[in-house]
C-alpha cells in the first residue's frame, strides 16, 4: 500500500545548524563547521538531496530575517537550498519569521523558549534543539494549510499562514 499523505519538509536554514523536520516528523539538525567555509554550502545541498529522493511534495522554508547581519550568510543557504528544491521539482513557500511564531503561539514575537514550550503543549515532543523545533512548526504549518493538521490551534492562529504565498499543490497524496 502507498502512503497517502501529503509529504511536508520543515527547513530552517543556518550555515552552522539547518533544522530539519522530515515528512515522517523526524527532526535533526545538519551542523556544519565554520572552518569548511562556503564548502558548508556543498553539505547542506548535498543531505538534503538524499532527503529529496526519499520523496518530498512541499518544503516550507523560514524566511530571511529582514534587517540581521545574518541575512547575507542565511541567503546563501537559502540559495543553495531553493536550486536544489527547484531541479528536483519540489514546490516551496516562505514564512516569515514573524508568521511562524505566530502560527506556533498566537504572538509574532516570541522567543525560542515560547516556540519550544507551544511545541511541547501541543505534541509531547522534546527538540534537541530550537532549529528542529523551528523545523517541526514549519511542517505542521505546511500540513494544516493543506488541510493536514496533526492537531488542533486556535483560528487566529491557523489565520496568520493566510499571509504566506502557498503554492497550489495537486491534490496526488489523496
Amino acid at each position: 500500500m502507498t502512503d497517502t499523505r501529503l509529504r511536508v519538509l520543515g527547513l530552517d536554514l543556518s550555515l552552522t545548524a539547518t533544522g530539519v523536520a522530515h515528512p515522517n516528523g523526524v527532526t535533526e539538525t545538519i551542523k556544519t563547521k565554520a572552518p569548511d567555509g562556503d564548502r558548508r554550502l556543498l553539505q547542506i545541498r548535498g543531505y538534503l538531496r538524499n532527503v529529496l529522493a526519499a520523496g518530498v511534495d512541499l518544503a516550507v522554508i523560514e524566511d530571511l530575517p529582514t534587517h540581521a547581519y545574518s541575512a547575507g550568510i542565511t541567503g546563501m543557504v537559502h540559495g543553495a537550498v531553493r536550486s536544489v528544491l527547484m531541479g528536483a521539482s519540489v514546490p516551496y513557500v516562505l514564512l516569515t519569521p514573524a508568521t511562524l511564531k505566530a502560527y506556533a503561539t498566537g504572538k509574532g514575537n516570541a522567543d525560542k523558549t515560547a516556540m519550544t514550550l507551544a511545541a511541547f503543549k501541543r505534541t509531547g515532543i522534546e527538540f534537541a534543539d530550537d532549529n528542529q523545533c523551528d523545523a517541526a512548526w514549519l511542517r505542521w504549518a505546511g500540513l494544516d494549510h493543506y488541510s493536514y493538521a496533526e492537531f488542533e490551534l486556535p483560528a487566529a492562529q491557523r489565520a496568520r499562514l493566510d499571509k504566506a504565498d502557498w503554492p497550489e499543490m495537486k491534490e496526488i497524496w489523496k
